[in-house]
């Protein structure tokens, strides 16, 4: 059957009309319509695109916000109030900087740099008893627990897990390390498959950075995702923000719900043909909250997505919180639809800065974290982590800080920091001023205020030796209970309650503080100049 086609003549009459119709017009105007269009569409295509990525609101305040930096004056006055705040921030740092070497010296001190160290740390802040989280060893530096990981450090701090023919020993300690710490996590039960795997690395941004890389390459693999995009709470931690930066995946950070956890219901709406990873926190590092982890895990599953469980701050606590009798819910392996967990050995595992752990499902998932190299001149190369040549020696500390305290010392720490975080949210309770945020699971307690400037009351708390936390949406303040702080409870609530009463009496920034910093910071709209704020804050270090 022949089809349909356009006579000789109709195609006459059809190019007359149109000549007919274009004679009207210049021939610039031809010539340059059709590129004018083209361009139009680039435009509102990149307009699109930005607002995809950053939505309505952000993209209209970014662009009214560089309309006004073109106007005459205006960039050079908002460069010179950033730099006022960049110099509050660091609060004469710069004239701590005088002296520092710009040079090797020309004769070596030997021996004696080691008393110029010395003289150095004794200029450090007096951390013991007032730092949130940061230190969570008990005691000092010269004796028990803190005296172990030292020497275990020094004893292995020439080898490197890069050379496994030569340095066999800190190869064995990491792979025990990472049985030692799946085996906490659900690696021994069941429902977890049998085939838990994973790596140390150098703190929970790398054991997350490479969960995510691991993800974004599986889900590539399995799916053939070439955009990928992964979901995450805003209670989440930066370093997620970090991995979609470094590894060009689509971020989309969801508001937490009136429980200041993971909404379920809101992730599950932008689940879409490029997500590859949901995550959920156990706890959440701000508020000390447990995200739903078996509901986001099933929505996972379902969705045929990767699930990472962000266990740095909770891995060597929860397991033993249960034992204990506290009602924390599923958090790890035995879950289904969790495909990977971060855990840090330097925080509650008492381990050495900086021993992290990450782990995965399946080695199919694992592999994915891996570079191999085959054809550079050098030889064949494979790496497993990020860093290339690794400090045998922190590996070392973290498997005998595990080895030395054993599941009996993990349950007894537990039982102490448990007990004084529930000590702390009792104590805060009795403050009217004051309110809890959310329902803390572990021991992380957060503290705002309706009545006063709560960034007021942090910095009377600094002026006092403490600290703590500044945290926005709400704004607040946290303290992460360590051992540190169990002698010193009492003290900390005594010292609240004074800083509360302080800044009720006399309202008002005190002289050196933060908090209208803090403030501004959280009300103003444009984010891209806060983030602007920050970077100049860090490029002002060295």
């Amino acid at each position: 059957m022949e089809l349909p086609s356009f006579s000789s003549s109709s195609m006459n009459r059809f190019r007359s009309s149109a000549n007919s119709f274009l004679s009207q017009f210049e021939p610039l105007t031809l010539l340059f319509s059709p590129l004018f269009s083209l361009l139009l569409a680039w435009i509102l295509r990149s307009f699109f695109h930005v607002v995809r990525d950053k939505g309505l609101k952000p993209t209209l305040l970014g662009f009214f916000m560089n309309s006004i930096k073109l106007v005459p004056g205006v960039r050079s006055y908002i460069d010179a109030e950033k730099q006022k705040v960049v110099n509050q921030l660091q609060s004469g740092s710069k004239s701590k900087k005088h002296g520092w070497m710009t040079e090797l010296p020309t004769a070596g001190l030997g021996v004696g740099v080691l008393d110029d160290m010395k003289a150095e740390k004794r200029k450090d802040v007096a951390w013991q008893g007032k730092c949130s989280g940061t230190v969570y060893i008990a005691g000092n530096e010269a004796e028990g627990h803190f005296s172990l990981i030292n020497e275990a450090c020094s004893m292995f701090a020439h080898t490197n897990p890069l050379h496994p023919d030569v340095f066999q020993s800190v190869v064995r300690f990491e792979a025990e390390v990472v049985s030692m710490t799946a085996a906490l996590l659900g690696g021994k039960e069941k429902a977890s498959g049998g085939q838990i795997c994973g790596n140390m690395t150098s703190g929970g941004t790398e054991s997350i950075l490479l969960a995510v890389k691991s993800s974004r390459d599986f889900m590539k693999a399995k799916k053939g995702i070439k955009r990928p995009e992964m979901i995450i709470p805003e209670s989440a931690h930066s370093a997620y923000d970090k991995a979609a930066q470094y590894f060009n995946i689509k971020l989309w950070r969801i508001p937490v719900n009136k429980d200041f956890i993971a909404d379920v219901a809101a992730i599950r709406r932008c689940i879409n043909k490029n997500t590859i990873l949901i995550v959920g926190s156990a706890p959440g590092y701000p508020h000390g909250i447990i995200d739903p982890i078996e509901e986001l895990g099933e929505l996972a599953f379902s969705s045929g997505i990767c699930f990472h469980v962000d266990l740095c701050l909770g891995g060597f606590v929860l397991p033993f919180a249960r034992k204990l009798g506290y009602p924390i819910p599923p958090f790890d392996f035995s879950v289904k639809g969790v495909t990977s967990i971060s855990v840090d050995v330097h925080k509650y595992g008492l381990g050495p800065k900086g021993t992290s752990v990450v782990l995965y499902r399946n080695h199919d998932i694992r592999k994915n974290q891996f570079v191999a190299v085959t054809e550079w001149s050098g030889g064949l190369y494979v790496s497993p982590t990020i860093a290339g040549s690794r400090p045998g020696g922190l590996i070392a500390g973290a498997w005998a800080a595990m080895m030395s305290l054993g599941f009996e010392g993990y349950l007894e720490n537990t039982r102490e920091i448990m007990e004084v975080s529930k000590r702390i949210q009792k104590g805060i309770k009795d403050f009217p001023e004051l309110f809890i945020v959310g329902r803390p699971d572990m021991t992380i307690v957060a503290v705002g205020s309706n009545v006063i400037d709560i960034f007021e009351v942090n910095d009377i708390l600094s002026s006092k030796g403490w600290h703590l936390n500044a945290l926005q949406r709400p704004n607040s303040i946290h303290i992460c209970v360590t051992l540190q702080h169990v002698p010193v409870v009492e003290d900390f609530l005594k010292d609240l309650r004074d800083a509360v009463q302080t800044v009720k009496e006399n309202p008002g920034p005190i002289i050196g503080g933060l908090a209208p910093i803090y403030g501004a910071a959280g009300k103003m709209p444009d984010r891209g100049m806060v983030q602007e704020l920050l970077i100049d804050f860090m490029d002002t270090s060295c």
